[in-house]
């Protein structure tokens, strides 16, 4: 199992927006709060913000990066951009999610079934 996957799309829109936003990576982190007991929280980064433990995936023109407290959270997740009639978005394929609102970003875990990352098993 990969840790994180970006599929094409989302790397096509996370170089875009790393552009746009003269950034050098897109953020994803996890944060207590919403509906269902905590969000996704996106945000951008330059390079001297990023911590040498927070996990990065190389895109074309910028980079995605989880922080080091968010991964645990986030292991196995796919991230995905979608397009439709009324939007789009980044969509979020988290296995550890547990329930999520409809919303699209707040989520529950169950914390006893989520990942040892201290473990080679990731």
């Amino acid at each position: 199992m990969s840790l994180i996957t970006v599929t094409p799309a989302a790397n096509v829109q996370i170089s875009k927006l790393c552009q746009e936003h003269d950034c050098y990576a897109i953020t994803l982190n996890i944060k207590g709060g919403g509906c269902a007991g905590f969000e996704y929280e996106w945000g951008t980064a330059q390079v001297d913000e990023i911590d040498s433990n927070d996990f990065g995936v190389e895109c074309d023109m910028g980079m995605f990066v989880v922080g080091a407290h968010s991964l645990m959270f986030l292991a196995g997740s796919e991230i995905d951009y979608t397009k439709s009639i009324i939007g789009s978005t980044f969509e979020i394929k988290n296995p550890n999610a547990q329930s999520s609102c409809g919303c699209g970003v707040s989520v529950n875990f169950n914390m006893d079934t989520l990942p040892d990352l201290s473990s080679s098993a990731v």
